[in-house]
């Protein structure tokens, strides 16, 4: 049993307020609004097509591995489960992000209420601002690796949150649970690990517990998660290591003119202009707190937030960051805006902007009723025409006499394999490709259709297929609305046993 003197040092002093009406009816009207933002996240997954990406990962879940050559499995086991419930289709690939989405509300609300027992509808607060974002907002519809990242990085601050407020130990294992499977699910979730480990040596009163087996205990639990992902990448030549590790290496300040300003305006879009304003001055705060006086729920959520922002910041010097690896500084930067009374006044408006620019992107995804180049439509950019750009493909098939589709690009051939008939074979072309558990194709002798990208064609990188004969028979375009939105060009190509050998044969939805 562990005495006064340890759960002091957990437990920051703070009386707790007792909740009355008006906190109960705002409790009451945000379940309603999340259970109806929930049903339209699921509505909109159902409808919505398939992006490249969402696609490729889709090939994944059919050929469950502990590793794939751009990241970790997790995503894969989450389309797996989805589709094993809600069958081959958009919805079952998307399905556990609108369920995670919810669930995760509720992990965020109690964890900030844990943390700030003082701070009036802190949990209220803290998840109607994260929900308000377009960054979750997209991330529970579409799905990508961060948006398991997203739920276990949660998972993982919640069952801080709980050990914060009782002192158990037991929430030490689950956090090092959820911190691994952050971990299987991409590998900016090692900030967790850095984090919560830093977080025992800087308050003072939690060093006493790095002389306890239990944090080493939640350390080596989280490690055992992420073991296999290890083991498949010693297994193949450490690729998802490589790749993504090299990120690292850019360092050309002359740059920073050209990257900080898009990684400025990418958390502009993602987390909304007046909660991105609201979630810097919450870690500001919480910065200065951790700062002056080691308060152990301040540290927390500064020490989950500064790291992250300042490598990102030091890759823009040299590179373009993307505008979603920031994201998993939201939740903490949810919480901490919701802690300090001196943010008051910034919060509905804050959150009642950021859910109207969310629900316009969500009506433009449904409906498209604004005319929108691509150049500035994402949802056009990446999820239009899809289906019928495989329709026009199909047609082309026939029409040339082929047997089969090639592609060597790894989201378009993933997009075929998802949307055109079962009956025709879909090859993809591309060294990543033979880190994958799926077939060679055996067609040597047969005729395909060869597609590529029309921005990225280039006579002198073409063929890609080993030397094979290519012979143009026109174009295919996907768009919505008579707005297009990418073309392609069309080969007749000839395959040969060789291109058998450098190539995967895609599943279908109805294999």
């Amino acid at each position: 049993m562990l005495d006064a003197s340890d759960r002091a040092g957990v437990i920051d002093r703070a009386r707790p307020v007792r909740g009355d009406a008006d906190a109960a009816r705002w409790t009451a009207i945000g379940i309603a609004a999340l259970a109806a933002l929930t049903l339209s996240r699921l509505w909109l997954a159902a409808h919505a097509p398939l992006s490249p990406d969402e696609a490729y990962y889709w090939v994944w879940s059919r050929a469950l591995a502990a590793g794939y050559p751009d990241h970790p499995p997790m995503v894969a086991l989450w389309i797996r489960a989805g589709t094993w419930i809600a069958g081959q289709t958009p919805l079952g690939v998307r399905l556990l992000g609108p369920l995670s989405g919810l669930l995760g509300t509720f992990l965020l609300a109690d964890a900030a209420q844990r943390l700030f027992p003082a701070a009036r509808n802190a949990g209220l607060f803290a998840a109607a601002a994260l929900n308000a974002t377009l960054m979750l907002g997209a991330g529970t519809v579409i799905m990508t690796p961060d948006t398991p990242l997203m739920f276990f990085w949660i998972a993982t601050m919640w069952a801080l949150a709980r050990f914060h407020a009782s002192a158990r130990p037991g929430w030490l294992l689950a956090a090092g649970a959820a911190s691994g499977c952050a971990l299987a699910s991409k590998y900016t979730a090692a900030f967790l690990g850095f984090g919560a480990g830093l977080w025992f040596v800087v308050v003072p009163g939690l060093r006493p517990w790095l002389r306890r087996p239990w944090p080493w205990l939640a350390a080596a639990l989280g490690l055992a998660i992420f073991a296999p992902v290890v083991a498949w990448n010693a297994a193949h030549h450490w690729a998802s290591f490589l790749r993504q590790g090299g990120r690292l290496e850019a360092w050309r300040p002359a740059l920073a003119l050209r990257y900080l300003p898009e990684l400025i305006g990418g958390q502009i879009a993602l987390a909304t202009p007046l909660l991105l304003v609201l979630f810097t001055a919450g870690v500001a705060v919480a910065t200065l707190r951790a700062v002056r006086t080691r308060e152990a729920a301040a540290t927390l959520l500064a020490l989950l937030s500064v790291p992250p922002l300042a490598l990102f910041a030091e890759h823009a010097l040299g590179d373009r960051v993307q505008a979603n690896w920031p994201a998993v500084v939201y939740p903490a930067a949810a919480i901490a805006a919701a802690a300090w009374p001196v943010l008051r006044a910034w919060r509905r408006p804050a959150i009642a902007l950021g859910a109207m620019i969310t629900a316009v992107a969500y009506v433009q995804v449904a409906f498209a009723p604004l005319p929108l180049p691509p150049s500035i439509d994402q949802s056009m950019r990446t999820l239009a025409g899809w289906q019928g750009v495989a329709g026009e493909v199909e047609a082309a098939r026939v029409a040339a006499g082929a047997s089969f589709v090639v592609s060597d690009e790894y989201g378009l051939a993933s997009e075929l394999a998802f949307y055109l008939p079962a009956s025709v074979p879909v090859v993809a072309v591309d060294p990543r490709w033979a880190l994958f558990d799926l077939r060679q194709p055996e067609l040597a002798g047969q005729t395909g259709l060869f597609l590529k990208d029309a921005r990225r064609h280039d006579l002198q990188f073409l063929p890609p297929l080993g030397g094979a004969a290519l012979t143009p028979v026109g174009e295919a375009t996907r768009g919505r609305d008579g707005i297009v939105a990418e073309r392609f060009l069309l080969y007749r190509v000839a395959w040969t046993a060789a291109n058998d050998q450098g190539s995967a044969l895609l599943p279908h939805p109805g294999e």
